[in-house]
């Protein structure tokens, strides 16, 4: 079992490297659904799985995108800290959240996540110069608005999600 779930883990982390490298960016904004697979190895397998495959994920993503720079660190940390926070609500749940448990975990986390990308948007931005007074809150509303719509739609489908996917493991 172990090898089925290092191997799940593995696809997890190449879907959310896609996903990522897939979206629509737009600099103020990035509609992605390169949380998904984050979610779901968090969900199924808990805190560690959850934190590797948004680590590893991100990092490919990071590295094919952008390279290295002194930032990437920090654009990784918001998607490794989704994974931790819910496997170990997971967890903490033994592995059977209701729906709702699911809904409100998944909208908590990717406001987490938002918050984080807009806190690194604006040390990314001020570290190299690309910086301007509206940069941050002019894009906020529509951010947080984005945010909000993926976490319900994710929070609604995840337990679809996950129940097949417990299914064919």
């Amino acid at each position: 079992m172990k090898t089925k779930r290092l191997a799940i883990d593995g696809m997890l982390a190449a879907m959310c490297a896609v996903l990522g490298y897939i979206a629509i960016d737009a600099t103020a904004f990035k509609i992605t659904f390169e949380t998904v697979p984050i979610m779901l190895g968090a969900l199924l397998f808990g805190p560690l799985d959850g934190l590797a495959i948004g680590g590893v994920g991100t990092l490919i993503y990071q590295l094919l995108k952008y390279g290295v720079s002194a930032t990437t660190v920090l654009w990784i940390l918001p998607y490794v800290l989704m994974g931790l926070f819910l496997g170990l609500y997971a967890k903490k749940h033994n592995y059977k959240n209701t729906n709702k448990q699911i809904l409100v975990s998944i909208i908590l986390s990717e406001l987490f996540v938002t918050i984080l990308n807009t806190g690194v948007m604006y040390v990314d931005a001020v570290m190299y110069g690309y910086y301007f007074k509206g940069f941050i809150t002019g894009g906020l509303l529509l951010r947080l608005v984005i945010c909000i719509v993926k976490s319900v739609v994710f929070g609604i489908v995840m337990p679809k999600i996950t129940t097949a996917v417990k299914k064919a493991i």
